[in-house]
């Protein structure tokens, strides 16, 4: 071969390298945004099961007529826990408030690759509005965002 065709060669090997590179970096970003977003998901849905189990009589195995969000538990809605930790492929959830103001609903992501995302869902009345939601991520180095 000539020096021409393999300077080609060489140039064509780079830039799929590159590619490559660059595909893998935005899976990997793709992942974890996928994986923040089924959090949240996930997390609402157990704050919209919540809401239903207020407006629910105590008759039919709801909150209604109890002071507030006292004593609500994931186990009420029908979630299968592990010492009130609710698990599924997308994290952990727990209960970590659940008194007279509101319901604290508390995610974290299990993922492996070195972020930890985690989605805070409060919830303090029956509609829409009543929910409010934060994800933090911590990467690597420690830092949140």
């Amino acid at each position: 071969m000539g020096q021409q065709q393999l300077l080609l060669l060489v140039l064509g090997i780079v830039i799929v390298g590159l590619a490559v590179v660059v595909g893998i970096q935005a899976f990997s970003e793709n992942q974890k945004k996928a994986n923040s977003d089924a959090l949240v998901n996930d997390a609402i849905r157990i704050a919209s099961d919540a809401q239903a189990w207020k407006l629910k009589p105590a008759a039919f195995g709801g909150g209604a007529d109890a002071s507030g969000w006292t004593g609500f538990t994931l186990e009420q809605v029908g979630y299968t826990t592990t010492a009130g930790v609710y698990t599924n492929l997308n994290g952990r959830f727990q209960i970590t408030t659940a008194d007279a103001s509101g319901v604290v609903i508390q995610a974290n992501s299990l993922t492996d690759s070195g972020n930890d995302n985690q989605v805070v869902v409060t919830v303090t009345g029956t509609t829409p509005d009543d929910i409010t939601t934060v994800v933090t991520t911590v990467d690597d180095a420690g830092s949140s965002s």
